[in-house]
């Protein structure tokens, strides 16, 4: 069993190659190989119909739509937490255009040089990028009116310690919209201790329920799932750390993995009393 830091080192190894890949490669994390020996890219949304996607930023990477539901206004801060090339951070700033603020922030210093490329490129100077932990968000508290994230919480390993970061850096009634890979059911054992597929966002996926409590027990309200689709991985993939009899039980049960985006607020922090009244 590898140790949390371990995992955090596994990641950003592999998240650092991507982001290293030459421009025409970077759009597919299979490189010149068949795309289903490759797990990373095979849960990604179409982001071509949103106002403001910019397809050099667009790795591949993500679960979901997120910035599509999170109902950002003009001028609001929003933090996109594991913020990759850029993609979902152009998409924000398109939405709160040029008076609002985007903040991105990635573990990887690769990603994070490269989203900077992009943003420099596409002229955005309320777009910024910073290197840090979700587990230890380098942003003030009370910062951020509106949190996304795509397909990355599940990669951290103290999901706790992740959400209560997101309630830290929301202002008072803020909210957060945040796509990420859960299951249902029990995942093999060989699944879920495979190093590719942690990386690839399915082993470190925990089970829908254990995921929504974790928001609720963090202090958030309104937690109210937005999307929920299921991913089928490949059974080329799958042959990789199952044999054929496991694969077929595994098809044959009912555990499954899911994309889901999932909407919480944090409390508005109001009066406890009526002004005058003397309880507060």
């Amino acid at each position: 069993m590898q140790t949390p830091d371990q995992l955090k080192e596994l990641v950003r190894q592999k998240y650092g190659e991507i982001a290293a890949q030459e421009q025409g490669q970077a759009n597919s994390c299979c490189g010149s190989g068949p795309c289903s020996q490759e797990v990373y890219n095979i849960m990604s949304d179409d982001y071509a119909t949103l106002e403001g996607y910019a397809p050099d930023a667009d790795l591949n990477l993500g679960c979901g739509l997120p910035t599509q539901f999170a109902k950002i206004s003009p001028g609001q801060t929003v933090i996109d937490l594991g913020s990759g090339a850029g993609n979902d951070c152009f998409v924000a700033r398109h939405e709160t255009g040029p008076e609002g603020r985007v903040i991105g922030i990635d573990f990887t210093p690769e990603m994070i040089a490269r989203a900077r490329q992009n943003a420099a490129k596409l002229g955005y100077d309320n777009v910024t990028f910073r290197e840090g932990d979700i587990e230890d968000i380098p942003v003030a508290d009370q910062t951020a009116d509106v949190v996304v994230s795509n397909c990355v919480l599940n990669l951290v390993p103290n999901k706790t310690r992740a959400f209560q970061e997101i309630y830290r850096v929301l202002k008072p009634g803020g909210h957060f919209s945040i796509s990420d890979v859960v299951i249902e059911g029990a995942l093999p054992v060989q699944v879920q201790q495979a190093a590719e597929m942690y990386a690839g966002c399915v082993s470190g996926a925990i089970q829908q329920a254990a995921y929504l409590d974790t928001i609720r027990t963090a202090g958030f309200e309104q937690v109210t799932v937005q999307k929920l689709k299921p991913i089928f991985i490949p059974d080329d993939i799958l042959l990789t750390y199952l044999t054929p009899a496991e694969l077929a039980e595994f098809r044959q049960g009912e555990a499954g993995i899911y994309s889901l985006t999932v909407f919480a607020s944090r409390p508005g922090g109001e009066p406890c009393c009526t002004p005058g009244g003397g309880c507060c």
